[in-house]
């Protein structure tokens, strides 16, 4: 898939033209950044972004997984719904959510997914398109280059919100990919341009980057209203399930 066509049908041929692969080659070094300060025994992707290294390369965990939906290639180590998990219950050290918000109309559902398979004190980097900035005036520009399909756009401070009702601590918010969405601009992005953008305008940026960690309780915490009770789940990485088709875990490292 190149440039040439500009309306790309799905969100894999979206990350190939030149302003997607910005944005994923872009991404993939903040997550290699945010990686290095995490450890333990598993780091699990939930949803297809690009090839299925490109994030889980940079783990520092023993061992990775990236679980997507059927349809969405042979990226994935074992396919499930991002709400429904064929994990075992508090087994993850490091969850990374890429864009999965974006495409998912059950948010809620999937941080509380996230939540009950994350250790205590596990690591949680979730990366999201802004509904406002200068790619929420897509709608305005002909031939906007947004990718297929990513219209659940959560703002950061909503997210915010909710991390916080899971009683989870935010590290971190970075604002990052200051260019116009327009699928035939090949300018490189300009480090500088971007610092600029991060300091005195960031409600401008295209995404963002949240990083959140698990808190250690010793108390039995108050649930939000949204949250469903505990599913009861089989020892070990995955639970056979008919949602899910291959739950073979297969490490990225």
């Amino acid at each position: 898939m190149t440039d040439e066509s500009p309306f790309p049908q799905t969100p894999e041929a979206w990350l190939e033209t030149s302003l997607g692969g910005a944005l994923l080659a872009q991404e993939a070094r903040m997550v290699e950044e945010a990686f290095n300060g995490i450890f333990g025994e598993y780091c699990l992707q939930v949803g297809s972004w690009g090839a299925a290294n490109t994030f889980l390369k940079a783990a520092r965990t023993q061992r990775s997984c990236l679980i997507g939906k059927q349809g969405e290639g042979e990226a994935a180590s074992a396919f499930g719904l991002p709400y429904r998990l064929p994990v075992e219950t508090h087994s993850i050290d490091a969850v990374l959510l890429p864009h999965t918000l974006d495409y998912s109309d059950r948010p809620h559902a999937v941080l509380r997914e996230v939540d009950r398979v994350l250790r205590s004190d596990g690591h949680l980097l979730i990366l999201g398109f802004r509904p406002g900035g200068l790619w929420g005036l897509r709608r305005l520009i002909p031939g906007a280059g947004m990718p297929p399909g990513a219209e659940q756009f959560v703002s950061d401070r909503r997210l915010r919100d909710w991390l916080k009702l899971l009683d989870m601590r935010i590290h971190g918010l970075t604002a990052y990919f200051f260019r116009w969405p327009l699928p035939g601009s090949r300018s490189p992005s300009s480090p500088l341009w971007e610092r600029r953008g991060r300091r005195f305008w960031p409600e401008l940026s295209a995404c963002y980057m949240i990083s959140a960690q698990k808190r250690v309780s010793t108390l039995t915490p108050v649930r939000p209203s949204w949250r469903s009770n505990k599913r009861k789940v089989v020892a070990g990485l995955a639970e056979p399930s008919t949602r899910v088709s291959r739950i073979r875990f297969h490490p990225h490292r």
